[in-house]
């Protein structure tokens, strides 16, 4: 972008970086994929006086640089992992949506000195529930994608994971430039796919999940995607210490359609 300051190489990768807030406690926050950091814009306006609050665009989306490793989707999650465990003053709340739950899940393994806590928002880790036939139901919409883009049918591509996962935010309701930058960037949805639905990362290996011994909350829509509930189920079977709760009302997108909501879940989980 025209007179935008340069951005700062995190791990490596130009990263837009945006903070704020005035609490004691630090808390990073990670957000879900095709869309950036401002999403948490309304989570954080609630929560200015009680957390020092950092967000960062992931590689390939908002201002940061674009994600140049196609579909080896193990290094672009260890990317954003790198990424966001370097952003970490000494300890961090960590929260995170969707894809950005599952980058947040991996650093509380990986870098358990540095996260004091863990909010994962429909984590989108459907390896933990493969087998299923609701396993079988989204990875038949990430093969579909894949077929669309090789077709050169990116517009049909977005329609489709876009009403999938946000049935509240229909395609076809969105205005025409957001569609067109849906659509531009659909490719990432299914590079990002084999650490999610294969666990080429090795989240869900014997013996992980159950050494978390930070305090989680799975924070759950009371309409989520397919697998959603499945995978929560899976999850707290095996962190000690996860809890669920439900936002009333609320869709896959409840960061952005009900930030207060999410942020007094927040609030009240760190007891803060």
């Amino acid at each position: 972008m025209e007179g935008a300051p340069p951005l700062a190489k995190i791990a490596g990768h130009p990263t837009h970086v945006t903070r704020m807030g005035q609490g004691v406690r630090r808390a990073l926050f990670i957000h879900c994929t095709l869309a950036h950091s401002g999403i948490w814009t309304g989570v954080q306006a609630a929560l200015l006086d009680k957390l020092q609050m950092t967000a960062f665009d992931r590689p390939g989306h908002g201002l940061s640089a674009p994600w140049t490793g196609g579909d080896d989707g193990t290094k672009l999650h260890s990317l954003v992992t790198n990424i966001a465990g370097s952003l970490i003053d000494k300890r961090a709340d960590v929260i995170g949506h969707s894809y950005g739950a599952t980058v947040a899940l991996r650093l509380a393994m990986e870098w358990p000195e540095h996260v004091r806590s863990l909010v994962m928002i429909e984590p989108v880790l459907f390896a933990a529930i493969r087998g299923t036939p609701t396993y079988d139901e989204a990875r038949g919409m990430i093969d579909e994608m894949r077929r669309l883009i090789a077709a050169g049918d990116r517009l049909s591509a977005a329609r489709l994971f876009n009403d999938l996962t946000n049935p509240e935010l229909p395609f076809d309701g969105l205005s025409e430039e957001r569609q067109k930058r849906l659509a531009s960037r659909i490719d990432i949805v299914v590079e990002e796919s084999p650490a999610t639905f294969d666990d080429t990362t090795g989240m869900l290996a014997p013996g992980r999940l159950e050494k978390i011994r930070q305090p989680v909350l799975l924070l759950e829509s009371s309409n989520p995607p397919v697998g959603i509930r499945a995978i929560h189920e899976a999850l707290c079977a095996r962190i000690p210490q996860a809890q669920r709760v439900i936002i009333a009302g609320a869709g896959h997108m409840a960061p952005l359609t009900h930030p207060e909501n999410v942020a007094g879940e927040i609030a009240a989980f760190l007891k803060i």
